[in-house]
């Protein structure tokens, strides 16, 4: 649960409703989202062309470019993603602007009113709210994100998406999609859709197989890196032609695959029209927080030098190491929530880092500070325990890397005054 908190009071009546349905728990099917869907005549079906991303990491990253590239192009695009940061709106931002407070408020209220006995989620109620935002507000196109999966999401009810896309791959919420690369694989290749671009990376072999199944089986047309199109050098290169993309905003290698692959979407779907010039610009020009993102001078940080990164799996933290590689070593504050394999992530993390201090994440589940200091001291690591975020900024010197956790790197921005706009 993401103890969503809200100043407006209209809105925070219906965070406290949607906190109560489904505590501390991730609940998957499609049962209980048609439902609720069809009881608000299905806005689901009245969405603009809409852009389905799914993935273990990077499916974030893709959006933001995707939306970048739009923009660029002069259109306007809706956009529903997970979780939110520092203020709910950050999950809905329709018609390029963060779902206002009256707005959220009316419908959060009317999703909830419908969901009556259904037994609905959080994150059921929320998208079926984000639907009817979508649907009752023109736009030129719509982009989702999907929650959790693919196959049995709350997102995967659009009946014919304009191109879906997955991102890189890992293993992650192994509770509810199984503990194998090909099991994963086949839970985000059901957001597949008979006749519509499936835009994908390259994966080991058992991904690739399971992906392949699922393509066979709903007749979706794949379109993988490395086949149908590639990212290299500057270069991205499909069937239609070569695109000279300058370099990703966002830092570290793994952003130029997620670049490809939003302009992939972009070139192999025919609902809208975005240039060439768009695509470049959404490349140089997409942000998304916590990403490897340089925080600003404010009043957590002051001027020192501190990067913050949400990655909490194990293939985030590969790519965050190697984006690390060539940098000066930065202390390392780590918090992770406790279902999450704190010690994979140590281990690449410790190649690159001169200390861990180890802090909690407020209001979840997490590893105790104490039990990541002993991890990091087994990897040879100095490393200390400490009460909060100020407490372990206070002793150290620069750089400094925040890390392990979606919800902590939300805590840090609130703080440093930099809540995503």
């Amino acid at each position: 649960m993401d103890f969503a908190r809200s100043s407006d009071p209209a809105v925070q009546r219906q965070l406290d409703r949607l906190a109560a349905l489904s505590p501390g728990r991730d609940i998957l099917g499609l049962e209980r989202i048609t439902a609720l869907l069809g009881r608000l005549r299905n806005p689901e079906r009245r969405l603009p062309p809409v852009l389905h991303v799914a993935g273990t990491n990077g499916k974030g990253s893709t959006c933001a470019f995707l939306r970048a590239a739009i923009e660029a192009a002069g259109l306007v695009t809706h956009v529903y993603t997970s979780p939110h940061l520092v203020r709910f709106n950050e999950r809905i931002r329709v018609a390029g602007k963060l779902i206002g407070d009256a707005a959220l408020a009316g419908l959060l209220e009317e999703a909830l009113d419908a969901a009556g006995d259904l037994g609905a989620s959080f994150f059921e109620v929320t998208t079926a709210a984000a639907f009817l935002a979508f649907a009752r507000t023109p736009a030129d196109a719509c982009i989702i994100e999907v929650g959790l999966g693919g196959r049995l999401d709350a997102t995967n009810v659009i009946p014919k998406p304009a191109a879906c896309g997955i991102a890189a791959l890992g293993i992650d919420h192994q509770a509810f999609l199984g503990d194998r690369l090909g099991q994963i694989a086949g839970e985000k290749a059901g957001i597949a859709r008979a006749g519509v671009p499936l835009v994908t990376l390259a994966y080991p072999q058992a991904a690739e197989e399971s992906i392949e199944a699922v393509v066979a089986a709903t007749g979706a047309v794949r379109l993988k890196q490395g086949e149908a199109w590639s990212v290299e050098d500057g270069t991205y290169r499909d069937r239609f032609g070569a695109v000279a993309l300058p370099a990703p905003a966002l830092p570290g290698a793994h952003q130029w695959l997620n670049a490809g692959l939003a302009v992939a979407m972009l070139r192999h779907q025919d609902a809208i029209t975005v240039p060439d010039r768009a695509l470049a610009a959404g490349v140089r020009d997409a942000r998304w927080p916590a990403r490897l993102q340089r925080l600003a001078r404010g009043p957590l940080v002051g001027e020192r030098e501190v990067w913050l990164d949400g990655g909490h799996n194990e293939s985030a933290g590969e790519a965050l190491a190697e984006a690390l590689r060539d940098r000066p070593e930065p202390h390392l504050i780590l918090g992770m929530l406790a279902n999450k394999d704190a010690g994979a992530f140590l281990r690449l993390l410790a190649p690159v880092v001169r200390s861990v201090s180890a802090v909690p994440v407020a209001n979840h589940e997490h590893h105790a500070p104490e039990d990541l200091v002993r991890l990091a001291h087994a990897l040879g690591l100095e490393a200390r325990a400490c009460t909060d975020i100020s407490c372990a900024l206070e002793a150290l010197g620069e750089p400094v890397l925040i890390a392990g956790s979606l919800y902590l790197a939300g805590t840090v921005l609130a703080l440093n005054g930099e809540a995503p706009q």
